[in-house]
């Protein structure tokens, strides 16, 4: 990395950390590569952060712990920073492996790499045994959080909590979590699949004055009635959206391709977007 490179990731950090700090809410839309990154960013989206989903089906793959390595996960970031000159979160998984000095490595390359900040879950990959235990997740938050406190510009850790969409609806252990992580020195505080107003509220009391990120566009985890205004009442500083702009994106894909494929025919083509408009977007 450049110097210059180095002074424009850090002030891309810096940014990123002062709209947790602001008044208001605002949105990290999830772009999957550097095209769908600069769409986000004509639209006025101050921030983005990626989607391990979204690049996992990209590349043909399932979402999923073993699908996507860190170094393609790196690699994709690096595509999507280069194409904006918007601060970048990452969905940096599990931190790529176990142990506490893998999550740490993992912020450090993601860092070095350019991003703003990165995430980290308490969820396994296995099946069997799906969440971390309450200790070994803590120990993880603990070591990603010293990683990111030995940069020299701020990099915003988010850790995640993942019970609820792993079949273990147990609030009060999720907010326990959530607690111990932003006690080991977690910037933002994540648990998908709150389903009500009344959840959303009891994490963002119990880790305030840490900002909680919710996701939304989700329908399996409830919640899609919720507006950006109805959140930033109940609190919410930050709001993301998974996975859900590449599957909407990949929806209208699919029902384009079905109709060709089954009716041989292609009124799709009237609400796709014009070509000279793409080509117009992406010269800006």
């Amino acid at each position: 990395m450049s110097h210059q490179h180095g002074n424009h990731y850090q002030a891309r950090a810096e940014a990123f950390q002062s709209f947790h700090r602001e008044a208001g809410i605002f949105v990290v839309p999830n772009p999957w590569d550097a095209g769908s990154a600069k769409m986000l960013e004509t639209l006025g989206f101050k921030a983005l952060a990626t989607t391990s989903a979204g690049l996992a089906y990209s590349l043909g793959k399932p979402d999923g712990h073993a699908s996507i390595t860190r170094e393609e996960t790196l690699l994709n970031v690096q595509n999507i920073i280069a194409a904006t000159n918007l601060p970048v979160s990452a969905d940096l998984e599990n931190g790529y492996g176990d142990d506490p000095e893998v999550c740490a490595e993992t912020i450090l390359l993601a860092a070095k790499a350019g991003l703003a900040g990165g995430s980290i879950e308490d969820a396994t990959g296995r099946p069997a045994d799906p969440i971390y235990s309450f200790e070994h997740a803590v120990e993880r938050v603990k070591a990603a959080a010293q990683a990111a406190r030995s940069l020299p510009y701020p990099f915003t850790l988010t850790a995640r909590a993942e019970n609820l969409i792993y079949g273990r609806q147990d609030l009060k252990d999720t907010i326990k979590r959530l607690e111990a992580f932003a006690d080991a020195g977690a910037d933002v505080l994540f648990a998908p699949g709150l389903k009500t107003r009344e959840e959303i509220e009891a994490v963002v009391k119990a880790v305030a004055p840490r900002p909680v990120n919710v996701i939304m566009g989700l329908s399996m985890a409830g919640g899609v009635g919720f507006s950006l205004e109805m959140l930033g009442e109940m609190g919410v500083k930050r709001v993301s959206v998974g996975s859900s702009l590449v599957r909407a994106a990949y929806g209208a894909f699919f029902r384009a391709a079905e109709e060709i494929a089954r009716s041989g025919t292609f009124t799709y083509a009237a609400d796709s977007k014009p070509y000279g408009e793409m080509n117009k977007l992406f010269m800006e």
